[in-house]
């Protein structure tokens, strides 16, 4: 007799996940923020001769906590996993300005992202500061406000103004609000707790440079902030700010990492097991999510970082399994949407790399030192989405091998997924090999073997750009060298697991037919394909 299937509630729309991510993040961001701000409370009113009354704690609860809420707000619309760069400040100028006078379209998507990236800076510097601001008065507020001369609250005010200014700045000049996904993922709790040391560290320093800061431009502006205290509540004011502004620090901080670690930890877009979602189509949620999404959002990137999981690993292999079906349509569009980025990726670099190739660019290099060689920036730009590039060289590679055992109708090798990824994957290789310096011209065997069949080097094989090679250790190869050994290990993991095949079809001639696509290729030419193919099939290519 057929048992029935136990009806279960259906996950969550894919639109719903970042918002429900923000929205647990706000509740446990409060647990941390309420007991910073009660110990901090409970330790500065014992420095105070007087106790504060219910009110003012109340009243300074409420708004420590009204401005971690529009600081927490402000860092979740700044976060992006895409590490964009900012419009220059002329250019928003230039915008507003032709906005006022003429009304114009504001630019190309690009440069509008890049508007509101900068937008949104300065709409972060200005809520920290005034986070700041309300934050530090509400955390030094210890006492009654008898017990203060006039001007107390107007310091506290402008150094936690001050200090908002300097978080601000310091997190936007160093990229903080970059979400960089964890290479293991770990459970909450514990990457939470593993952060607590470096936040500690971190919120002591910037309280120190805070405090200094603030400290030298009182002292400039005495004539506005006067104090008529004793020496005794002097040193008392000093104490109280200090600690006041290392616990809003450390209030940050721990906002800045939980929020990190919620929103980076990984999301199953698949039905309950067992349910009878996850018996017909398990794998429409995570399809949905991948195709439905704006390109370079979070909810894309969960859902590449979930489908990573499940080609790479065998915790979920009913997951994957489903992914071979019979009619072969699930796996056309999970190979489609893994391998589109790594297809704009060679695209563009060979576009990029072609226009740079201007004789006036060549000759205006040549002209300048070895050390000042540097590449184009419309290329460096284009290797940002490193995570997603990554993502994706594993995640046609895992599948692709795993098909060897276990594509039970053979759906990835009749409908030539094979072939387009390894096509696609040793295009974006050229691409970002020529992008580094190294020649990709095709060599003739005939004209490299000797007389005794020694393979001689010719000068066509040296690297066309030597200056080039003092320049590895900056900012734009730090990101194509690994991006090169991604694409390197996943080209691989193919061939190891084809090895047998690909030896075969080589041996009859039939390996550009059965490994390389008949169109043309992303970077690159058949012909090219086919010599760097033949390289890794004889394990030579590095």
């Amino acid at each position: 007799m057929p048992t029935s299937v136990s009806p279960t509630p259906p996950p969550p729309p894919p639109e719903m996940v970042v918002k429900n991510r923000f929205l647990s993040f706000l509740i446990w961001q409060s647990i941390p923020s309420t007991a910073i701000f009660l110990l901090s409370k409970t330790f500065l009113s014992s420095l105070s001769s007087s106790r504060p009354s219910l009110l003012t704690v109340f009243l300074t609860f409420f708004s420590f906590h009204l401005s971690l809420l529009l600081f927490s707000a402000a860092l979740s619309l700044l976060s992006s996993p895409l590490p964009l760069r900012g419009a220059h400040p002329l250019r928003l100028a230039a915008i507003l300005l032709r906005l006022l006078l003429f009304s114009g379209p504001p630019g190309s998507p690009d440069f509008r992202r890049r508007d509101r990236l900068s937008l949104g800076f300065f709409l972060f510097v200005a809520v920290s500061t005034a986070s700041g601001l309300v934050a530090a008065v509400s955390v030094c507020l210890v006492a009654s406000l008898g017990d203060y001369d006039d001007g107390f609250v107007g310091r506290v005010g402008f150094r936690g103004f001050v200090m908002g200014l300097l978080y601000g700045l310091h997190y936007v000049y160093n990229r903080r609000w970059v979400l960089e996904f964890p290479i293991i993922q770990r459970p909450p709790f514990f990457s939470f707790k593993m952060g607590l040391p470096p936040a500690t560290t971190r919120a002591l320093k910037l309280s120190g440079a805070a405090y200094l800061l603030s400290a030298v431009l009182i002292v400039l502006l005495s004539d506005q902030f006067a104090s008529h205290a004793t020496f005794g509540k002097f040193i008392a004011e000093q104490i109280v700010f200090f600690l006041g502004s290392f616990a809003v620090f450390l209030s940050w901080e721990l906002s800045h990492h939980l929020h990190r670690v919620l929103h980076t930890k990984r999301f199953v877009f698949a039905p309950p097991k067992g349910s009878a979602a996850a018996e017909t189509n398990p794998s429409e949620p995570l399809l949905a999510a991948l195709e439905e999404s704006n390109p370079s959002s979070l909810l894309q990137y969960l859902a590449y970082l979930d489908l990573c999981m499940v080609c790479e690993n065998n915790v979920d292999a009913w997951r994957r399994a489903a992914f071979f079906e019979e009619s072969g349509e699930t796996y056309e569009r999970v190979r489609a949407v893994g391998l589109r980025p790594l297809e704009q990726l060679a695209s563009r670099l060979g576009e990029a790399l072609e226009s740079s190739s201007d004789k006036s660019l060549q000759l205006s290099n040549q002209l300048r030192s070895p050390t000042d060689v540097k590449p184009d920036p419309d290329c460096s730009a284009l290797l940002n989405n490193f995570q997603l590039y990554t993502w994706c060289a594993r995640i046609v590679a895992s599948l692709t091998a795993c098909s060897y055992e276990e594509d039970r109708f053979g759906v990835a090798q009749l409908s030539g997924s094979n072939a387009a990824v390894i096509s696609t994957l040793v295009s974006c290789l050229l691409a970002i090999e020529s992008f580094m310096g190294k020649n990709i011209n095709v060599q003739s065997p005939n004209s490299l073997m000797g007389p005794a069949g020694i393979k001689w080097a010719t000068s066509s094989m040296r690297r066309t750009d030597v200056g080039m090679r003092k320049k590895r250790g900056g900012h734009v190869h730090s990101k194509a060298y690994p991006i090169a050994d991604v694409l390197k290990t996943s080209i691989y993991e193919i061939v190891s697991a084809f090895h047998g095949e690909m030896v075969a079809s080589a041996k009859v001639g039939l390996l550009e037919k059965d490994w390389i696509i008949t169109g043309k290729p992303p970077f690159g030419s058949r012909e090219l394909l086919l010599q760097k193919l033949q390289l890794f099939l004889d394990f030579r290519a590095t």
